[in-house]
């Protein structure tokens, strides 16, 4: 039986199995934990980023979108796209996210 700390979010999804999934396409995963109101702003990284929340009510707005993300959504966001992030709840929003293992994010 698998330990529960490696379930994670609302629907207890296995990080391990996301962790394999996103290996399979290529990508890195890591947990991400952000205290209430956090906002990133104006990220532009070199790679594609993936984002899955676990759990909280996330924003992110880039191309002029703005995407609102639930627990079990996740994201591509394309190399070179300026991207914000915003906890939108009152509540602590933990998400995974990765990189492409054999480039370097910047």
């Amino acid at each position: 039986m698998s330990d529960p700390s490696d379930r994670l979010g609302r629907d207890r999804i296995p990080r391990d199995a996301v962790q394999r999934a996103w290996a399979q396409r290529g990508f890195s995963c890591e947990l991400w934990v952000d205290p209430p109101e956090t906002v990133w702003e104006g990220f532009v990284h070199d790679t594609d980023e993936l984002v899955l929340l676990l759990d909280g009510s996330l924003l992110i707005e880039f191309d002029g979108r703005a995407l609102r993300l639930e627990p079990g959504d996740e994201l591509r966001i394309p190399a070179g796209t300026k991207h914000t992030v915003r906890n939108l709840g009152g509540t602590t929003v933990r998400w995974l996210y990765g990189y492409p293992v054999n480039e370097q994010a910047g």
